[in-house]
């Protein structure tokens, strides 16, 4: 399998997992920002519907050279485009969203065991695969864990889950050149500044 796939379907599964426990009185709930609870779970399903969307869309080079190069090279807060395209997949989610999720998973589950390293057409560029799927990961870890935060579900991640997208955000900050002030907050020898985010 490749690099890092068992560990994207293990994510894939948390999420959904998360999913069949939102009550139905709480998908118009406020979820994340502007976003209610059904917008945030549209966005985390396109953790799933990228990457069977991409492996259908071969790039000719790499221009994006990693993970962390995916999410420095580009601002991911909240945009229109963002919301429109969370609003849109929480629409094609549809009445049964756990149902629409499995159909997903079930194809992933064929797909990924069986696909070599490739590179291919991201929304940020080209880039392979194994590099791509880490992003994956980290947005099904984080989102999964918000949806859980508004609704008050109790979740813990599964330990590779938790390790790929804690690594992935140290990476980031490593990045941008926050290394040294992370590891300074993450070892108690300073607080991050309020609101501070590798994305």
């Amino acid at each position: 399998m490749i690099l890092g796939g068992t560990t994207y379907l293990a994510a894939g599964r948390h999420f959904r997992g998360v999913l069949s426990r939102i009550p139905e009185e709480a998908w118009g709930k406020p979820g994340l920002g502007e976003w209610d609870v059904r917008t945030l779970a549209g966005h985390t399903s396109r953790a799933l519907v990228t990457v069977l969307t991409y492996l259908e869309r071969p790039a000719e080079q790499v221009t994006v050279a990693s993970a962390a190069a995916y999410f420095s090279g580009q601002d991911f807060t909240s945009s229109p485009d963002i919301t429109a395209r969370a609003v849109r997949a929480a629409q094609e989610l549809g009445p049964k969203p756990v149902e629409t999720v499995d159909r997903m998973l079930v194809r992933l589950n064929e797909v990924v065991p069986l696909v070599e390293d490739r590179v291919i057409e991201t929304i940020a560029g080209g880039m392979r695969l194994s590099d791509y799927l880490p992003t994956r990961i980290f947005e099904l870890a984080v989102h999964s864990l918000d949806l859980a935060a508004a609704c008050g579900i109790r979740t813990s991640l599964p330990a590779d889950v938790e390790l790929a997208a804690n690594k992935l955000a140290i990476e980031i900050a490593a990045a941008r050149g926050e290394g040294s002030k992370l590891l300074f907050a993450l070892t108690g020898r300073a607080s991050l500044p309020a609101g501070y985010s590798v994305v």
